[in-house]
């Protein structure tokens, strides 16, 4: 890691020139004192990753560079694309459609910058450094030809299925291998997924379209074999036995990856909170082909029907999730809380714990609001009332220090025994979600004071505060509607976005505004550096809960365990805060993947469920307005779109600020409450188009 280190600061600024890579690579290993061959390996990583460019022979510079930039292209339909820029907040660079150098959408890229001004940038595609390599699409017949029309409406072409591979007919969703020849695109069919208007098929396209799969390697599968699945004597030796405690969990009914387990004991002025994790960094170790899957999967993603895991299920439903009355090892953060849940003192070891019983989220608010649940939780029903009592304290001290809690509500599918959809709506979040929500954030900011206050290689979960341009919107917008705004302090804080938040509670408006609000906000993300957590009101935080389902949780653990057992220091440390950083970027981008997948899966069911309701009256509010037209959402999270051209006036201005969509004689205004006639549900372009009947009064 020392090795990409140097590289990188050589290389950054004006870069260097050298007349031959082998002079370079002697240059470096011999002034640096390195291993030739490491910095060999490095340098052909970071070019192959994007981070160096050889601009011209013999000169090479660290991206990016005022000139040259490493990103995603986005294509268009027609014809011309943007270059999404990495971890950046400047706006894309627009790219010609003869600047693209067969680029397509999702290719990773480098651009050359050629001209910036006021009203943007535009560029050309000077490398595809990482190129899509299968597409999604329906099979057509043009002439005599099979093509494939891709399912992606920002790849402006058809792809002409070369000989080889499965045989695929009309009308079949398939997943295509792409050949580039000449800019020219062509493919093997290497899946087929089903008919085009199969709903099932659909899905299936749209994950691998994100290129997520729910099948590992014969060889990942291979060395899951080789792994113990079940706890031994020798792996017990030096944790704490933690066996004859009170633990359990608390999950979904449908949960199978349970990877936290939770105790508690009332002390003389306080309590023993014990948040105890799956330690899976037992199982999978740095370097192994498991631990390569799993970077490259990032996370686990959820889906209504299915989960597509980081690790095999032999681990993730088996030995590393805390099943009930089985020994499990773990990692436990134990926290001993004041009289006010305030942490005075803590422990983070190895351990062993025995789960007393599998709880889930029903039957716990059940015994929560008093009423009578299932024998397992009855029989922790005194400690559940002791985690009550904490959890509502945190909870104040949460809003005392300025925490951000949106009530955005989320979507609940419900299937038959053939697992098709047959209604849906709102998820419920009850007392029994928030008190595993409190001791998950609270242990990991606990565990990420630690490590930060100890300055050792940490990931770290973190969400800075708002742009100023981004606050002044939300202000405008508040404006517009009437509510009297307090003025945006020098130093935007989670108290001062709290006190917008509040300003609208119970009114009609309240979960508008607060979405207003949340987009207002920037995007969380894994970094090895301790910034804070806005959202949270946190000067500390990471993600430390769920090793099962997330890379940065398992890559602290492992370091949290290799601290415990013989500490980080010199050499190791460097190379740790490295690894820190990749982790981070990786997980940043793989969550951002899977994210746009749920939400486009989620989509693809409501359009279906939506299909025979087509003509049916709802009310709904206003929840996006733009040039094109407004968008309107239902109480059952169901958001469509009315067109500009379909609304009852003419003459439409945007008032962006404002959020609002004037014409001659209406105004629609984000928040508004509409009623609107369904005349659309389409479960190819997951689009639902509604018509306006009338305002709500």
């Amino acid at each position: 890691m020392q090795a990409k280190k140097v590289i990188l600061e050589l290389l950054s600024k004006d870069g260097l020139s050298y007349s031959s890579t082998s002079n370079l690579f002697y240059f470096i290993a011999n002034t640096y004192h390195l291993d030739i061959e490491d910095v060999k390996r490095q340098f052909a990583k970071l070019e192959k990753d994007g981070d160096i460019f050889e601009i011209k022979p013999g000169k090479w510079v660290a991206l990016p560079t005022n000139e040259y930039v490493k990103g995603t292209f986005i294509g268009n339909a027609r014809g011309y694309g943007f270059c999404q820029i990495d971890n950046s907040d400047e706006e894309d660079i627009f790219i010609a459609g003869n600047s693209q150098n067969g680029a397509i959408d999702g290719d990773r890229v480098i651009v050359k910058v050629l001209s910036q001004t006021d009203e943007g940038s535009d560029g050309k595609v000077v490398k595809i450094i990482k190129p899509v390599t299968k597409l999604v699409g329906v099979v057509e017949r043009v002439g005599g030809n099979l093509f494939v029309e891709p399912d992606n409406n920002h790849i402006p072409c058809k792809v002409k299925l070369l000989k080889g591979g499965l045989k695929a007919k009309e009308d079949d969703r398939v997943v295509v291998e792409l050949s580039r020849k000449n800019e020219n695109l062509g493919g093997v069919v290497i899946e087929v997924l089903g008919k085009s208007d199969d709903v099932k098929a659909c899905e299936l396209a749209i994950i691998r379209d994100h290129n997520l799969y729910e099948t590992f390697t014969a060889e990942v599968l291979e060395e899951v074999k080789k792994l113990p699945m079940e706890v031994k004597d020798y792996q017990k030796k030096g944790r704490v036995d933690l066996t004859d405690k009170v633990t359990f969990t608390i999950d979904g009914e449908d949960a199978k990856d349970l990877d936290d387990a939770v105790s508690i004991e009332r002390i003389e002025n306080g309590y023993i909170l014990g948040v105890h994790i799956a330690d899976v960094g037992e199982y999978v170790k740095y370097d192994t082909l498991v631990d390569e899957e799993a970077f490259n999967r990032g996370t686990s993603v959820y889906f209504p029907t299915s989960v597509l895991p980081m690790l095999p299920k032999e681990l993730s439903n088996g030995i590393c999730s805390l099943n009930e009355n089985v020994e499990r090892l773990t990692l436990s953060c134990i926290m001993t809380l004041d009289e006010d849940a305030n942490v005075v003192s803590h422990k983070i070891c190895e351990s062993v714990i025995k789960s007393r019983a599998r709880l889930n989220y029903t039957n716990v608010y059940k015994v929560l609001c008093g009423e009578k649940a299932d024998e397992k939780t009855e029989s922790v029903k005194e400690e559940l009332f002791l985690m009550h009592e904490i959890s509502k304290k945190i909870q104040e001290k949460k809003k005392r220090d300025g925490s951000l809690d949106f009530e955005v509500p989320e979507v609940q599918f419900i299937f038959d025994e053939n697992g098709m959809a047959v209604d849906f709506e709102k998820r419920e979040r009850n007392d029994a979600h928030r008190l595993i929500e409190d001791f998950m954030v609270l242990a990991n900011q606990t565990v990420a004071k630690e490590y930060c206050d100890n300055d050792l290689p940490f990931v770290y979960r973190v969400h800075e505060s708002p742009r100023k341009e981004k606050t002044e919107s939300v202000i405008e917008y508040m404006k517009g509607l009437g509510i009297k705004t307090p003025g945006i302090p020098e130093e935007i804080t989670p108290k001062y976005y709290q006190s917008l938040i509040k300003l609208c509670e119970n009114q009609p408006y309240t979960e508008t505004v607060n979405k207003v609000i949340l987009r207002s906000m920037q995007k969380a993300r894994y970094t090895n550096q301790c910034l804070g957590h806005f959202g949270l009101a946190l000067k500390y935080y990471c993600h430390f809960t769920s090793p099962i389902r997330r890379y940065p949780d398992l890559t602290i653990h492992r370091i949290i365990k290799e601290n415990l057992h013989k500490g980080i220091h010199g050499a190791r440390k460097e190379e740790l805060d490295d690894f820190a950083f990749e982790a981070g970027e990786q997980s940043s981008l793989t969550e951002k993947n899977a994210d746009k997948c749920e939400r486009e899966v989620d989509d693809l069911w409501k359009a279906y469920l939506m299909r025979d309701r087509v003509g049916e009256e709802f009310e709904g509010v206003v929840s996006s307005v733009t040039n094109f037209g407004i968008f309107v959402e239902l109480p059952n999270t169901v958001e469509g779109m009315i067109k500009v051209e379909d609304l009852p006036d003419s003459g439409f201005l945007l008032f962006e600020k404002q959020l609002k969509l004037k014409g001659q004689k209406l105004v629609f205004s984000v928040g508004d409450k509409v009623v609107v006639k369904l005349t659309a549900s389409n479960i190819y372009t997951r689009k639902i188009d509604f018509e306006f009947v009338k305002f709500v009064k």
